[in-house]
């Protein structure tokens, strides 16, 4: 039973990567990849874990419900995005594996590792100025996933 978690780490691992990839190219999150992300953490929940199954539903209608408040509250406010629907659909997907009690240290995590982004950007160009272009969120949802899964892990 050690080894039952192994393809599971297997396919999170291959479609965050593939996500921030897509994410980092393109800017956007696609479904083809984001819904087996979070049908893939139920399942894996439903499999070896069956009794933190309600947390895993949590984490995802919690994750979904978080960024979408977001999501449409600033586009209500400034007509226009503020945050990708990709990223509202990936913070469900890692609400779904990770359970809803890890939301905001998900959050939290993600927003300083694009800060640290940001600043040793903005360090190494040698000037401040503000970001034209907009800055893909999913990659530092995913490496914040990662960290939340190893210090879980340890």
């Amino acid at each position: 039973m050690a080894y039952a978690p192994l393809p599971f780490f297997i396919f999170y691992t291959l479609l965050t990567l593939a996500l921030s990839w897509h994410d980092w190219r393109t800017g956007l999150l696609p479904d083809r990849l984001t819904c087996p992300l979070l049908w893939g953490g139920v399942l894996y929940h439903l499999c070896l874990y069956p009794a933190r199954l309600s947390l895993s539903l949590w984490g995802a209608i919690g994750g979904y419900v978080a960024f979408a408040l977001i999501y449409w509250g600033y586009r209500g406010v400034r007509h226009r995005e503020g945050l990708g629907y990709g990223d509202v659909k990936l913070l469900a997907a890692l609400g779904a594996w990770h359970g809803w009690q890890v939301l905001p240290e998900l959050i939290l995590s993600a927003a300083l590792l694009a800060l640290l982004f940001i600043s040793l950007s903005a360090l190494h160009q040698c000037k401040w100025q503000a970001i034209k272009n907009p800055l893909p969120f999913g990659p530092f949802l995913a490496a914040a996933g990662f960290i939340i899964f190893g210090l879980r892990m340890f």
